[in-house]
């Protein structure tokens, strides 16, 4: 049976409005969600609150060029595919486009269907978790741009057997995207395992990860393999890495690099196959300076880094987060459905959240049974915030007339982020009637649409 050709989110962007239009609807013919741009800059705006598979942009463009373009994106959206459009004049300067990583390009008047092929390749380099017949991560919950990113870099890092070090705070969910590199992975028919490893005393730790032989200890009255044999063929997460003790650190690093683990007791090694994902929320560098983490297991362990935000850098995420739960509480367990007010939404929208998805989940559960009626209100998110020791929220955002010039435009997108485009919600929430608003965004070059 043939395969149905993958359709993505594209952002275009080309200085000539005639071959903007034209290969846009093209791309839209062709089932691609279409976000166009007439500058760099403007481009570098859309991708803000546009959670694009693969841009396609012109080389030679006034001001900055196609090339700047590349390098922005390349740091700011690491494992973004990036197709170069160039005229036959330019083709050595495609080529060192694609020496600094775009990935692929074409020459002008650019052929349909050499058009089409390269997109399909490029949406099978750069597939993220919203990605028509890819579900590898549909348990994280997310529209945000940033989160789209980080999730780019973790499909690709999944086909390979690198370690990653997962980084972020407490509940802001290192565990759930460790378990979706793993289900994106060659291992994913294999175990998947999990150890907290500051959760228990340092004996009980050493015995759970590397198994004991039978008599071993006082109560060992049968041998155990130990975890890391447990997950052999698969991956094993590390939780709270930063946490072990320093003498475990030695023979968790003797063990990786050997491939082979000794049970306590033991006088034999056995041979391991895993694939190693920490996670932490200590700055390991940090602890490497006060000499509580080795230095030498630092380097095995990250390969790959990747850094989860916290809660309050994706707001965008949290109605999203909070419908979710909602249901899980509500509808998933056959009991009539709940839903919050609208100025309570924007109180969760505005809180601080140090506890991040954790604690967001902890205050919708303390909602959903502490309220009888199908509305939470304000009052009881107010309640929540006061009992978890939060303070609550004034404002969603500060009042325009304080920010300045350069924080206006942050504060427009941020804005709109968290409203999914609702030009009369964001208004509303700035404190502004639509007609200024709007004028505030054309000044600002921001476009609701690409927010929706």
């Amino acid at each position: 049976m043939t395969r149905a050709a993958a359709t993505g989110r594209i952002l275009l962007v080309d200085d000539d409005p005639g071959l903007r239009r034209l290969l846009s609807l093209r791309l839209e013919s062709d089932g691609h969600e279409v976000v166009t741009a007439e500058s760099a800059r403007e481009a570098l705006s859309r991708l803000t609150g546009f959670a694009a598979d693969l841009v396609i942009t012109d080389l030679r463009m006034a001001g900055m060029d196609g090339m700047a373009l590349l390098g922005e994106i390349g740091r700011e959206r690491p494992g973004l595919p990036v197709i170069v459009l160039t005229a036959h004049g330019t083709i050595p300067e495609a080529v060192t486009a694609t020496q600094q990583g775009a990935l692929d390009f074409l020459t002008k008047p650019v052929d349909r269907a050499a058009l089409s092929e390269r997109i399909q390749h490029a949406l099978g380099a750069g597939r993220t978790n919203h990605d028509q017949g890819d579900d590898w991560a549909t348990q994280v919950i997310t529209r945000s741009a940033e989160m789209h990113s980080l999730l780019g870099e973790a499909r690709m890092v999944a086909e390979s057997d690198a370690a990653v070090l997962i980084n972020g705070a407490s509940g802001t969910g290192k565990e759930l995207l460790a378990r979706a590199i793993h289900g994106a992975s060659p291992r994913a028919d294999k175990p998947f395992v999990a150890i907290n490893c500051g959760a228990m005393p340092e004996a009980l730790l050493e015995s759970e990860l590397f198994g004991h032989e039978k008599g071993a200890f006082t109560d060992a009255k049968t041998a155990k393999p130990g975890l890391i044999r447990d997950a052999h063929g698969g991956s094993l997460l590390l939780d709270e890495i930063g946490d072990m003790p320093p003498s475990l650190q030695v023979k968790l690093l003797r063990a990786l690099q050997e491939g082979e683990v000794r049970p306590v007791g033991g006088s034999q090694s056995v041979a391991v196959d895993i694939r190693v994902i920490s996670a932490t929320h200590r700055n390991l560098r940090e602890a490497i300076a006060a000499g509580d983490f080795r230095e030498d297991l630092y380097y095995r362990l990250n390969v790959v880094t990747l850094t989860l935000p916290p809660l309050a850098q994706r707001r965008e995420d949290i109605p999203l987060l909070v419908d979710h739960f909602l249901k899980q509480l509500t509808e998933d367990k056959g009991r009539p459905p709940k839903v919050y007010a609208p100025d309570a939404m924007e109180l969760l929208t505005a809180a601080d959240w140090p506890g991040n998805i954790r604690q967001l989940r902890n205050m919708v559960e303390h909602n959903v049974a502490l309220t009888r009626a199908r509305v939470i209100g304000a009052d009881q998110v107010r309640q929540a915030l006061v009992r978890d020791g939060g303070t609550v929220p004034g404002e969603v955002m500060p009042p325009l007339k304080q920010a300045r010039e350069s924080f206006t435009r942050h504060y427009l997108i941020r804005l709109l982020q968290i409203t999914g485009g609702n030009v009369s919600r964001s208004a509303r929430l700035a404190r502004r009637n639509r007609t200024e608003f709007y004028k505030l965004l054309s000044r600002h070059g921001i476009d609701p649409a690409a927010f929706k």
